[in-house]
């Protein structure tokens, strides 16, 4: 059969003049600097995020680069590779959300999002910028490359206006990047029209090299999870299904109203409260059959993600620990699949594939309705995998998959 479809990476030096032969391209002049940042995995804790849950990310060496300089005037000027020419621009006294006079369309609602958000903030931006973009996070994989875009756009005009809430990539402060993941939440939210919870951009900014950010997102506090997969002989196979894939056309809300609607049946003001020995009762409680489903997925997701941080905290990836991860991984796909009903045939059988090709555990990651699945698989079967899903979704008629390999790498910060 044909090769494969790997992605990836762009190395850093790479990605620096990219992006900065981009800006000077279009704007006439040399940025004040280059900043970078990570899409995501979510290794387990699906839709948890906004329910006050656990979840278990890290961070991808696939990254966004935004070249940036600060301006004499209050506008946003923003290009990107794929813009034939030119830039698109917004104005920041009269931009506003998603609905208003001054709504931001496009991608660039990602980028001048937090531009916004910052001022809600109360951080005072005394000048607009010019921004450059280059990305290498796949698209509409569901790997958080509208993430990545806002982290990125963060740490630069945190720099650029002195707010220093980011820090360095040595020295990152942690409570100042946890206040620009809830601005860079708040440009998703309102002025690109995603209703998303915090997890992408605390993964984005949040996330270090070689661990996992166990993310409490009832409180926002998080701590480092050893996954180390070279050491255990495991590589972490990430199928980009390329089935459309998007977070704003309604299905994603609909499942956070169900959430809420049913927690407020409960009385409970977020789902997080249900403990699990509790979930059968709260079930029985509920009169409506949808929010039975939502609710017990997000219990159980819940559960799920914090036994696969105590699990990976006692050892190796390897033996028992290695095959509790592979359960727990199949368990919350299947809720997913079932009860959340946030999958697509496209992401069953990426899965199924690779489960029956001898992967410890997979499982859709993401938001769902489309994007990625992820399968931890031994390092010298990752291409024989890889080939047997490409094959199958070639026999279903599906569009070619691509893949990439997912090492915890570092979190948003200013590469020049």
């Amino acid at each position: 059969m044909a090769s494969l479809n790997w992605l990836e990476p762009v190395s850093v030096e790479d990605g620096v003049k990219a992006v900065s032969a981009l800006f000077e391209e279009r704007y006439g002049y040399v940025p004040q600097g280059v900043w970078c940042a990570p899409g995501r995995v979510n290794l387990i804790g699906e839709h948890t995020d906004y329910n006050g849950g656990m979840c278990l990310p890290i961070a991808l060496p696939h990254r966004a680069f935004v070249a940036a300089a600060k301006r004499a005037d209050r506008k946003m000027r923003m290009t990107d590779r794929f813009v034939e020419e030119g830039w698109e621009e917004a104005d920041l006294d009269v931009m506003g959300p998603v609905g208003s006079p001054g709504e931001v369309k496009g991608w660039t609602a990602y980028l001048a999002g937090v531009a916004w958000a910052l001022e809600q903030h109360g951080f005072a931006l005394s000048s607009g910028y010019d921004l450059a973009l280059y990305s290498c996070v796949p698209r509409g994989g569901g790997l958080s490359s509208s993430a990545a875009l806002e982290c990125a756009t963060a740490v630069a005009i945190d720099e650029l206006s002195e707010f220093a809430m980011a820090g360095s990539l040595e020295s990152p402060n942690d409570s100042g990047r946890a206040r620009l993941v809830e601005i860079c939440k708040m440009a998703e939210n309102e002025i690109a029209g995603a209703p998303t919870g915090g997890l992408d951009q605390s993964a984005s900014l949040r996330c270090a090299e070689g661990a996992a950010l166990a993310l409490d997102c009832r409180d926002n506090s998080t701590s480092l999870v050893p996954f180390d997969l070279s050491t255990a002989g495991l590589e972490l196979l990430v199928i980009d299904t390329r089935a459309p894939h998007s977070l704003n056309d309604g299905q994603y809300k609909s499942r956070r109203d169900a959430c809420e609607a049913a927690a407020a049946k409960l009385g409970v003001s977020q789902l997080v409260d249900i403990l699990p020995e509790n979930l059968s009762q709260a079930l029985e409680d509920l009169d409506d059959a949808e929010q039975v489903r939502r609710v017990r997925h997000v219990v159980t997701e819940i559960e799920r993600t914090r036994e696969a941080i105590e699990v990976l905290r006692t050892g190796a990836l390897q033996g028992e620990v290695l095959s509790k991860i592979a359960e727990l991984f199949n368990a919350s796909h299947d809720s997913l699949r079932d009860d959340y009903e946030v999958t697509c045939p496209e992401l069953d059988l990426a899965v199924d594939v690779a489960r029956a090709s001898g992967s410890h555990g997979a499982r859709m990651t993401g938001g769902g309705f489309g994007g990625s699945a992820i399968a931890l698989v031994e390092a010298g079967r990752v291409n024989e995998v890889a080939a047997k899903i490409a094959q199958a979704f070639a026999e279903a008629g599906f569009n070619e998959p691509a893949f990439l390999k997912a090492v915890p790498s570092a979190p948003a910060h200013r590469v020049r």
